[in-house]
């Protein structure tokens, strides 16, 4: 791909999006913030139409816990775009700069308080039956332990995370229910109609304690809300999702999660995120007070 900017689309995007969807000559290019793979912008069309965002994927991701898949995206956005909870596809276009989806935009603002509005959503989305085609995620403490791993595997500096391995086995459930896979506070957008999800290149099937441990996360939360969440937000998010089983497997799960978000944390601050080394400190402190649980 072409060296780009997420200021400025490129010439040969915008020609192909005008061409494609009609009404959109001389649109309005605002670049998005927020979003850390692609580069995203809307588009005002004029005559008072309702704004549309157009996302320009990279590639596929060398990041080994968020794959950048523009395909599950587009599946996700048009199977769940009805539903309300997420954005609707509108098109899909292969472009000279890159792959690109283009759905509707969802105003509002990004998630900061009310953990047990964002415990309803992951529960209404965990409900939804999940396409076969999507990949699964590590069930279980076995598979997290081998991920984990391969992450390490990819730090210059594992040895401090490497001897911090839990030692509680937790067998594979063998759920499918759908996931987000990426549930932080920057991919649920709030408005006078609800809590909405946007953000799907990484979607999956499995286990749906991996959700909850992306959104649990206090590295994720600390990077994209500025603070780890309390106690009291923890326990208003499992009382609104309401499945003690599945709080019960996550609570066993824990130390294993934090873990993983631990080594992620280390493999981000080598490449280039400062942010993420107080963020891998938060973990482990975590991990360390799920392990005395």
């Amino acid at each position: 791909m072409q060296a780009q900017s997420s200021e400025h689309p490129p010439r040969a995007l915008v020609r192909a999006v005008e061409t494609r969807l009609d009404g959109l000559a001389g649109a309005k290019w605002r670049p998005l913030s927020g979003g850390r793979t692609n580069f995203a912008w809307r588009l005002d069309p004029a005559g008072g139409r309702a704004p549309l965002v157009v996302k320009l994927y990279r590639g596929p991701a060398r990041n080994p816990l968020f794959p950048n898949d523009p395909r599950a995206e587009a599946l996700l956005l048009r199977r769940l775009g009805p539903s309300g909870l997420t954005p609707r596809l509108v098109s899909e276009l292969r472009t000279e700069p890159g792959i690109c989806n283009i759905y509707t935009h969802i105003p509002g603002s990004p998630w900061t308080t009310g953990a047990g509005i964002a415990g309803a959503l992951v529960r209404s989305l965990h409900r939804i039956a999940p396409p076969s085609r999507l990949r699964r995620v590590p069930d279980g403490s076995a598979a997290l332990e081998a991920q984990t791993r391969r992450i390490l595997a990819d730090c210059r500096q594992p040895d401090h995370l490497s001897a911090l391995v839990p030692g509680r086995a937790v067998a594979a459930c063998d759920a499918a229910v759908l996931l987000h896979g990426d549930i932080v506070p920057g991919n649920l957008i709030g408005n006078a109609t609800g809590l909405h999800l946007i953000d799907w290149q990484c979607p999956a099937r499995g286990d749906p304690c991996e959700d909850i441990a992306m959104f649990l996360s206090p590295a994720m939360q600390s990077v994209y809300r500025g603070q780890p969440l309390t106690e009291a937000e923890i326990g208003d998010f499992f009382a609104a999702y309401g499945a003690p089983e599945v709080a019960g497997r996550y609570a066993r799960l824990a130390p294993w999660y934090h873990w993983r978000m631990a080594a992620y944390c280390q493999w981000q601050s080598e490449n280039g995120r400062p942010d993420y080394g107080p963020a891998r400190d938060l973990e482990v402190a975590a991990l360390q007070r799920s392990l005395s649980a």
